[in-house]
């Protein structure tokens, strides 16, 4: 409703209202930011062998790293990733239903932007997972948006249960973790992640004891790990303990370090997720990694590109709120110029 203002006697006019979408943007959940950060640190050691080309196993022997990828990398991190996009779009369509009346088509021109940048991506990553992300958010967010997270929450369970059951993980498993981050964005969860502790604590033990078991099985094949049930539950049981164990250590003392380290990463993870991609195209084969097997060469590059992106992105949000490619994105998302410069006194 409106706030009538005096205009002349015994009459009175609706006071203008300032237009929504310069509504301030809503406070940042920084364990959110600190998961996503995390989950670049997997997914950039997990993406550098297949744009290489690497060699992983000789005379059909895994060579040592890629057998400890294969059990703490792989499959471990993209669900986390995935999640977390889940939750994002949630929280943004909760955000834009706040600025504008028609909440839904900016949320639809943020998916297809997402999408423009993934096809350029794919040049460059075939196989990447921007334009994934933007087409399931097309075709299962978008609607599944008019239920409420009650009925979001088992449907994306059930996705999932089924991934891991018949299709052994991997890009079918991307479906049910973005529409249980969404139905979790929609409960209002995140933001109370700060007073869960006990409840976090409780899946964190049952997702040790659960990934230690599927470890167990995965083993049994390790040729074969990532093409089978067993090392879809463990990637996916593995992803809960890595992130419920990392929201538990930012109720420790290690908080401000996790948080100094990984939240200006996670912040920036659209710019540093497309800009490891660029990195790693012209440092690899300088580096030697082309058609090798120089993993020990890999944990080097990925470790080095990491530093310069936690410097670059620490320095950049000194003096933006936005990294350069969440800025564009943002203002193609609202068809307009959103500030982005820090203001200091």
């Amino acid at each position: 409703m409106s706030n009538p203002i005096p205009n002349a006697p015994g009459r009175v006019t609706a006071a203008p209202l300032p237009p929504v979408a310069a509504a301030p943007p809503a406070k940042r959940i920084v364990e959110l930011d600190v998961l996503r950060g995390f989950a670049l640190c997997g997914i950039l050691l997990v993406n550098i062998p297949p744009m290489m080309h690497m060699d992983r196993s000789v005379d059909y022997q895994v060579l040592p790293v890629p057998h400890v990828f294969d059990m703490f990398v792989q499959q471990r991190f993209f669900p986390i990733f995935s999640l977390l996009f889940g939750v994002g779009f949630g929280l943004f369509l909760a955000s834009a239903g706040q600025r504008s009346a028609h909440p839904r088509v900016v949320f639809l021109r943020r998916l297809v932007v997402l999408a423009g940048l993934g096809i350029v991506h794919q040049f460059l990553q075939p196989g990447e997972a921007l334009l994934p992300y933007a087409i399931l958010g097309l075709v299962v967010l978008l609607p599944m948006s008019f239920l409420p997270w009650w009925a979001n929450l088992p449907i994306g369970a059930a996705l999932i249960a089924a991934s891991t059951t018949f299709a052994s993980g991997g890009i079918s498993l991307v479906p049910g973790m973005m529409l249980t981050g969404f139905a979790l964005a929609q409960s209002g969860l995140p933001a109370t992640l700060y007073r869960r502790a006990g409840q976090i604590a409780i899946v964190f033990a049952a997702a040790v004891v659960a990934s230690a078991g599927f470890l167990v099985l995965q083993e049994q094949n390790p040729l074969n790990a990532g093409f089978t049930h067993s090392s879809a539950a463990a990637g996916l049981f593995m992803a809960v303990a890595y992130a419920t164990g990392l929201l538990l250590l930012m109720r420790t003392p290690a908080r401000r370090a996790l948080s100094a380290v990984l939240e200006p990463l996670g912040r920036m993870a659209l710019t540093n997720y497309v800009t490891a991609t660029l990195l790693v195209l012209l440092l690899g084969p300088l580096a030697g990694l082309w058609e090798s097997a120089a993993w020990s060469t890999l944990i080097a590059l990925a470790a080095g590109i990491l530093v310069v992106q936690i410097v670059w992105s620490r320095l950049w949000l000194a003096h933006f709120r936005y990294g350069p490619l969440e800025w564009v994105w943002r203002c193609a998302t609202w068809w307009r110029i959103v500030p982005n410069r820090r203001v200091t006194a």
